[in-house]
């Protein structure tokens, strides 16, 4: 009978660990640059990061839609994939599938990211940007003068960055009339 129960033992910390591998495997795949502009109402937004510095420059070193749209500390994450289903449910729904429809909500969609970055102090931004390893006195004037009112001003990437790697639509005013019932 001991035997028994270190055999069940085993094989649920075996299927444990299973079961984890799987789940981390699968939330890998969600991350890669691939699965994110696998569907349709991606291209508008992936065509304007094709052309951004985080997709070229003269470092060669490309950041990915995770890499600024998907926090690294697991709980986080867990809590922006919820979030991102809600996406997924309206582009199956159709909500947002057609172009005019995007872009009819997109500075309500950019408005949630840019809260989402402050509230977090631009975590993402500063997984890349070490911000206390930047030479402020190599950057040009104008620069150098905006990091350092930043720093004094506690102000984050996002507070000044708007529209890096996408169309600059925090220049816009309106909004969807039925902005509370769009969840996305």
């Amino acid at each position: 009978m001991k035997n028994n129960r270190i055999w069940l033992i085993f094989l649920g910390i075996g299927t444990g660990i299973m079961m984890w591998n799987g789940f981390s495997l699968a939330l890998d795949a969600t991350n890669t640059q691939q699965f994110c502009t696998s569907c349709h109402q991606m291209n508008i937004v992936t065509a304007e990061y094709r052309q951004s510095t985080h997709f070229k420059n003269s470092s060669g070193v490309q950041a990915s839609c995770a890499d600024c749209h998907v926090p690294e500390a697991l709980l986080p994450k867990l809590q922006r994939k919820l979030e991102a289903s809600n996406d997924l449910y309206h582009a199956i729904v159709g909500t947002i599938d057609t172009e005019q429809q995007f872009e009819a909500r997109r500075l309500l969609l950019a408005e949630r990211v840019w809260q989402r970055m402050k509230a977090n102090d631009s975590a993402t931004c500063r997984s890349c940007h070490v911000f206390n390893d930047v030479q402020l006195q190599q950057q040009k004037t104008r620069a150098r003068a905006q990091h350092q009112l930043a720093i004094v001003n506690h102000e984050t990437c996002i507070d000044c960055h708007q529209g890096i790697a996408h169309k600059p639509v925090h220049k816009q005013q309106s909004k969807p009339e039925d902005e509370d019932n769009f969840l996305l």
